[in-house]
């Protein structure tokens, strides 16, 4: 029970501290867009490649695996009704889609599976598909979204050769790569990438804690049904969907565990970060982060109890 309540203590400060800079106006009125795009273009890439290049690829192919990719991508899918249904802009269905399914896995998840579950490697299925697979497919679709609605329709070739011009895309790729060959770059290169990857997490929680200050009640106006819809598929449709795809599969005790509480996971910052380098679906990125979080204490609570 520990491990769950400091990963939340920790997120909750470090957004705090952005919600009172917001409130000292100490970074000025562009913080939130600055911040983003920092994390987007420099430090998340930097994260995401030392996350995979240390990343041990055969270890977590592997049931965990299984469970973490069928029940995140079905989870962003069923979203997909509620965007057809409601006719909002593309990005903005995409946004709630991947607010669905795309857990928080680093600065909350690592803490609660350290303490929780006694291994941060419990994380590592479940990053290794959202850095993959997630990230790159969502902020593709994003990229590509944006440029519509800008009035600029992309043509064909730009369409085919997006994921080449995404720094995430890329840096998983390259992460990958160097996991997969066993070339470790040498220290004096991968140093400063670490260090620049460290400020992926922090940039994205003060942007996040930014943007709440002067910001409407979650889910005011139109947006409640989306909202309504991302909570109920985060916090309860993908944990059950974990823990029936576990059950299935065979995993019992700690292996079961594990990935119900992965799945249990509120709504990463990173879909935040994503919406406002993209001008898509901020207020659904930015409400879906808070309410998902909130609503996931009480869910990860059970969960440890009845599996732990």
């Amino acid at each position: 029970m520990n491990g769950v309540v400091q990963g939340f203590v920790v997120i909750g400060i470090v957004i705090v501290v952005g919600y009172l800079l917001a409130r000292t106006g100490a970074l000025g009125p562009k913080a939130v867009e600055v911040l983003s795009r920092l994390a987007f273009f420099v430090a998340s890439p930097a994260l995401l490649f030392v996350t995979l290049a240390h990343a041990d690829i055969h270890a977590v192919f592997s049931g965990a695996l299984v469970v973490t990719a069928l029940s995140s991508t079905v989870a962003c899918l069923l979203y997909l009704p509620v965007g057809l249904l409601r006719h909002p802009p593309v990005g903005e269905t995409a946004v709630g889609s991947m607010a669905s399914g795309y857990v928080n896995a680093g600065n909350l998840g690592i803490p609660i599976a350290t303490y929780a579950l006694g291994n941060a490697a419990a994380m590592a299925p479940v990053m290794l598909f959202q850095l993959t697979v997630l990230a790159p497919l969502f902020t593709t679709v994003l990229d590509l979204t944006s440029a519509q609605e800008d009035g600029d329709r992309p043509p064909l070739l730009r369409t085919l050769t997006a994921p080449l011009r995404n720094p995430i895309a890329l840096a998983s790729g390259a992460g990958l790569l160097v996991s997969a060959t066993g070339l470790q770059p040498p220290e004096a290169v991968l140093a400063p990438v670490e260090l620049i990857g460290g400020l992926a997490v922090p940039a994205m929680l003060l942007a996040f804690g930014l943007s709440l200050r002067g910001a409407p009640r979650p889910g005011a106006g139109d947006g409640a049904p989306a909202l309504a819809a991302v909570l109920l598929l985060k916090n309860l449709v993908q944990p059950a969907l974990a823990l029936t795809l576990g059950l299935l599969l065979g995993l019992q005790g700690h292996a079961l565990l594990a990935v119900v509480v992965c799945a249990a996971l509120p709504t990463a910052q990173n879909v935040f970060g994503y919406a406002v380098r993209f001008g898509q679906g901020v207020t659904l990125g930015r409400d879906a982060g808070l309410v998902t979080t909130l609503a996931s204490v009480p869910v990860l609570f059970t969960v440890v109890a009845l599996l732990g």
